[in-house]
């Protein structure tokens, strides 16, 4: 058996990861979209170190874009196989991949428009192929181990990182042995709002982890809601500006809509209005409220008090293009939670070119930003951002709050895999920068890890 690293190797970014068995069948373990700018991965998401006609099934963690953005590219290009996921990941795939499709066709039809090529640019798939591509999705629960095909068993167990997030394990019998091989896939952080506490996975021969934060530890929750309240009142009741929250549609919006709706309840909340500005968002919200087996015993006690947790009398959702940008007329304080979360992409980019240049306004960084991005700019303090062929400069106050990170930072993680240090022989690191891997090789190695390699993009390894 081998395993070969085709995305997130040594980068954050375009999941992937190819299990070959002795007799030949295929296991891709998700199938991400590449999302940053490096000029090295300019060409990662229109091709394959593999041939999708050859696979023989995907297992997916979870729905966000960097694990599963390309499975409508690789059905389109001749993959047949099932793709096995939880409830939750199948129904938020149904709106996010169509999303996505929505993105690369704007995207195209802007760049031809702008740039007028030669050789007109053709978005990596478009609506039409959602639909084939759901049509493949086999959904499980979690903690229940199921066959994809004779001596192959697979398990999904609770990550705790989004909305029907899992790690994979998969108990392989060929040639007369046993291999346990277990995929964290992104892991969450314990006592979050909303979703249960991760859960540690089986013991396992081999692990692939992430280490997205594998070098940082995370502000803990009773100072981070104190300071959150403070950005807002200063924001917003000092100044009198407006609070940008660039957020990604599932996960962050909906904890950041739940801590708010926790806030105007206990009565500390300012009243200004708080717009979620994001049609994904607000189809995720819904899809939130239909899969209670993935909520912890806080949201299900709070559910009691409080039969809307994503809903207060200040909170407005907005769906149209045309009330989206009446957003930018307003000159009252208020909070604009918008999509994407690196500001990459989505309308949050309309917002920060209407509002980076007024210093009454503040920027409210709550999640990982990709190098490269408008938010990892920001993040590093530049003084003006190219939007829209414009140049804006930034007055604006920029705060980071990672702390809302739906990852696990480089403790949580490691109390994650704690129960492997026995079993595992080899541990491979992911979806992480070079710097993160190398901290958080060295601290598992400390611990007494007995092998931890960080793979490069396309690297190869045997099983035994």
């Amino acid at each position: 058996m081998t395993i070969q690293f085709c995305g997130a190797a040594q980068h954050v970014t375009g999941s992937a990861h190819l299990i070959t068995l002795d007799d030949g069948y295929k296991i891709l373990l998700d199938c991400g979209l590449y999302q940053g700018y490096d000029k090295d991965m300019e060409q990662f998401n229109t091709t394959w170190l593999f041939k999708p006609e050859e696979l023989d099934c995907v297992l997916l963690s979870h729905a966000h874009i960097d694990h599963s953005g390309r499975l409508p590219r690789l059905v389109k290009d001749g993959f047949s196989g099932n793709i096995y996921s939880t409830h939750a990941t199948f129904s938020l795939c149904s709106i996010m991949l169509l999303d996505s499709a929505f993105i690369q066709m704007r995207d195209a039809e802007y760049y031809n428009k702008k740039r007028k090529p030669k050789i007109p640019r053709v978005p990596l798939y478009t609506d039409k192929d959602i639909k084939p591509t759901m049509e493949k999705f086999v959904a499980y629960p979690y903690e229940d181990w199921f066959s994809i095909r004779e001596g192959v068993e697979v398990l999904f167990r609770d990550a705790g990182h989004i909305l029907g997030s899992a790690s994979v394990s998969l108990r392989i019998r060929e040639n007369g042995r046993t291999i346990h091989l277990s995929f964290t896939g992104d892991v969450g952080r314990p006592d979050r709002p909303i979703l249960r506490d991760p859960q540690p996975m089986p013991e396992a021969d081999y692990v692939i982890s992430e280490s997205t934060y594998g070098n940082r530890v995370h502000l803990e929750k009773p100072h981070e809601e104190e300071r959150f309240l403070n950005i807002i009142r200063n924001t917003c009741v000092e100044k009198k500006g407006k609070l940008i929250i660039p957020a990604f549609s599932v996960g962050r919006t909906q904890e950041i809509v739940y801590m708010l709706d926790q806030m105007e309840t206990a009565g500390v909340l300012p009243k200004i209005p708080v717009y979620v500005d994001s049609p994904l968002a607000v189809n995720a919200t819904v899809i939130f409220g239909s899969h209670p087996e993935c909520y912890d015993n806080e949201l299900n006690e709070y559910l009691l008090k409080d039969d809307n947790p994503f809903g207060f009398n200040d909170l407005h959702y907005i769906r149209s293009v045309e009330d989206s940008k009446a957003l930018n007329d307003k000159p009252e304080p208020c909070i604009i939670i918008s999509a994407s979360g690196m500001m990459n992409a989505g309308r949050v980019k309309h917002h920060l070119a209407n509002n980076l240049a007024d210093k009454k306004n503040t920027i409210l960084v709550v999640g990982y930003c990709s190098p490269g991005t408008p938010g990892a700019k920001l993040i590093e303090g530049t003084d003006e951002l190219r939007l829209f062929g414009r140049t804006i400069p930034v007055r604006a106050d920029i705060e980071v709050m990672d702390s809302f990170s739906a990852h696990a930072d480089k403790n949580e993680l490691l109390k994650f895999l704690e129960n492997q240090r026995e079993s595992a022989r080899r541990v491979f690191l992911v979806h992480g920068e070079t710097d993160a891997q190398k901290n958080f090789r060295g601290m598992l190695l400390e611990k007494g890890f007995a092998d931890v390699e960080i793979p490069s993009l396309g690297q190869e390894f045997e099983l035994k």
